[in-house]
């Protein structure tokens, strides 16, 4: 078993899978990694350690962890939390992975849950998480988050770990040229916040970019009488043609650019301004000027 260094306190941490041990389990089940899938398996047990300490973790929190593969960070996580569930999408990953928790990490077993399916799809769990914390596959990345946030409001807080431009987009702010439909959504349920940039060698097999973290802390939606699917629809429809002015891009959405302006005035948002300028409280706003009394 991977032994690192020595912690502050001068006691040894518990060992977490290194690249040695990676590599057997992967041989030992015959996988190979697929693009498919996502697959970048961690191998460092520093960045582990990295990953669960940004993260915030408490004793007492149970963590609801994405794509847990061949286990890395799930050790990490079961060191940190009272409880982890996991969710994987890959069957012979699944089967093995409360095998290498009862060997790494025998005191825990009990405390490990696994989920067989697909993160866009899980609406229940067996256990109520109150953090995320996980290494998404690049290609899916926001629609679980935005999903998880959705259907899990018991999550608070957590941190994942991205395509560091998918990180930056999660995390912009109105005003930045990345800000966008990634950036919007996610605010309508927490703040995000860049933690960090993770490089590409702690990966087997090496992504050709590099990773980002982004923390996220769960706040409640802005105030509106308008449904969350009804601010996503301005967002979307704003962000569709994002060189045009807002009363042009939600011109489709509203029914007319005047009545398009009708609602951005009513919402104290200036008709020539751009979606990438205004915030989620703003996009709520508009979306509820829309509301027909009566309909």
């Amino acid at each position: 078993m991977t032994d690192p260094t020595p912690s502050a306190s001068g006691t040894a941490p518990a060992p977490l899978l290194g690249a040695s041990d990676i590599r057997r389990l992967a041989e030992d089940l015959g996988v190979r990694p697929t693009k498919t899938l996502g697959q970048n398996f961690v191998i460092d047990g520093n960045t582990i350690r990295r990953i669960v300490t940004a993260a915030g973790i408490g004793p007492e929190e149970t963590v609801l962890e994405v794509g847990p593969g061949l286990g890395s960070l799930t050790l990490g996580l079961l060191d940190a939390a009272k409880a982890v569930v996991a969710v994987e999408i890959d069957p012979v990953l699944a089967a093995r992975l409360p095998q290498t928790v009862r060997e790494w990490r025998p005191d825990a077993a009990g405390a490990f849950h696994l989920v067989l399916a697909d993160a866009m799809k899980v609406t229940g769990l067996p256990v109520e998480p109150s953090a995320l914390v996980a290494n998404l596959p690049y290609n899916v990345a926001v629609p679980v988050v935005l999903h998880l946030l959705q259907h899990f409001p018991s999550i608070q807080h957590g941190l994942v770990m991205v395509q560091d431009e998918v990180a930056d987009r999660l995390a912009a702010a109105p005003g930045s040229k990345i800000y966008g439909v990634p950036s919007v959504k996610a605010a309508w349920y927490s703040q995000m916040r860049k933690a960090g940039v993770i490089g590409m060698n702690v990966f087997w097999p090496a992504p050709k970019i590099h990773s980002g973290l982004v923390a996220f802390t769960r706040r409640e939606p802005p105030a509106t009488t308008a449904s969350r699917e009804q601010v996503f629809a301005v967002i979307d429809a704003a962000f569709a043609q994002r060189r045009k002015t807002l009363r042009a891009a939600l011109a489709g959405w509203a029914g007319s650019a005047a009545e398009a302006e009708r609602c951005l005035l009513a919402a104290g948002v200036e008709p020539t301004a751009r979606g990438e300028v205004i915030d989620v409280a703003a996009f709520a706003r508009i979306a509820e000027a829309r509301q027909v009394p009566g309909t």
